[in-house]
């Protein structure tokens, strides 16, 4: 049988323990600090908000039932959101999302796009000249009509809104 005797703490093995246990400890208070600091300044926790406002759209003129819708969305929250789609019950269908580019000096096209960024604490103004949501109208919309639609958002989710049917030129974007 051996006659050694069991672990006993020395000086210099607790100097050693401690200091081993030093650098984690270190380094998990300066994370925890500046994490402290991120969300003390505002920069954590904070979801896109979205609200929307200012739906308009246009009487399509003549015999032509495609037209546009245009919003002011706003995203008073601190992340970045996307607008995905459209859906209404109260059009004719073929909603998009849609940019308009200017290709010369008097011609202009339209670009379906898959979703519109809308950034944290800006706003998008949907125009004309810009970015749109088009539409086939119904058959039978007046002018101060008011048509519903849902905005998807990727992070927000559904918004309700109506936009007012107005006449070309009448109102600006």
């Amino acid at each position: 049988m051996s006659t050694e005797s069991s672990w006993r703490p020395t000086r210099r093995r607790l100097t050693g323990a401690l200091l081993a246990a030093l650098a984690p400890a270190t380094a998990c208070a300066v994370a925890l600090a500046g994490l402290t600091a991120w969300v003390a300044a505002g920069n954590a926790g904070r979801p896109a908000r979205i609200a929307v406002a200012s739906g308009r759209v246009l009487l399509p003129y003549g015999d032509t039932t495609e037209t546009a819708a245009f919003f002011r969305v706003t995203n008073t929250g601190g992340a970045d959101d996307r607008l995905l789609g459209v859906t209404s019950p109260g059009t004719g269908g073929g909603l998009a999302l849609s940019r308009h580019r200017m290709s010369g000096p008097t011609a202009a096209f339209r670009e379906e796009v898959a979703s519109v960024t809308v950034p944290a604490g800006g706003a998008v103004a949907m125009s004309p000249g810009g970015t749109a949501v088009t539409l086939r109208a119904r058959p039978g919309w007046r002018a101060g009509d008011r048509v519903p639609f849902t905005l998807r958002f990727a992070h927000s989710g559904p918004v309700r809104v109506s936009a007012v049917v107005v006449r070309p030129g009448e109102h600006a974007f």
